[in-house]
């Protein structure tokens, strides 16, 4: 059902994305990364966060991105990352194959600056074995995601 929300919204927006679907898990940064060939840095991977105010917010970043807690809260106030249980009935994917495309419900969505870093990032795509191509700026665009800096510097 999630690749087929995912699928729907792609379509919806008449948006020629297409879904990559592999034999092998990519539900963690590293097994996305192998399988795909490319840095970690280069997977997107979606966090899901309850803020201390009840919103349940998307957060796109770099796989090898850390949050850094204090531009998390400058931006945000506190806020907790939603435990495994949770996130597959907020979002509608299961965890490994969470993405901003397809929500169960409509969340903000907020993109870290980290991606930008790349021409080309690889998020879930709604399932474990999933990913879509994207540029940063695409992905923006498609998912009218607001951009923020809360993750750790890089060199």
């Amino acid at each position: 059902m999630s690749l087929e929300s995912v699928k729907a919204f792609f379509a919806a927006r008449q948006a020629d994305i297409a879904i990559i679907e592999l034999d092998v898990s990519t539900a963690t940064v590293a097994e996305a990364a192998s399988a795909h060939g490319v840095e970690p840095g280069r997977i997107a991977k979606t966090l899901a966060f309850r803020l201390n105010d009840g919103r349940d917010v998307i957060l796109v970043a770099r796989g090898d991105a850390r949050i850094d807690n204090r531009k998390f809260k400058d931006a945000f106030g506190k806020g907790k990352m939603l435990p495994p249980e949770e996130v597959e009935a907020i979002t509608g994917h299961p965890v490994g194959g969470v993405c901003p495309f397809g929500l169960a419900r409509e969340l903000p969505i907020y993109l870290d600056v980290s991606i930008q870093a790349f021409d080309e990032v690889l998020p879930a795509a709604g399932a474990v074995h999933s990913a879509v191509r994207i540029s940063p700026e695409a992905l923006g665009d498609i998912t009218a995601g607001q951009w923020v800096d809360v993750c750790q510097a890089f060199a």
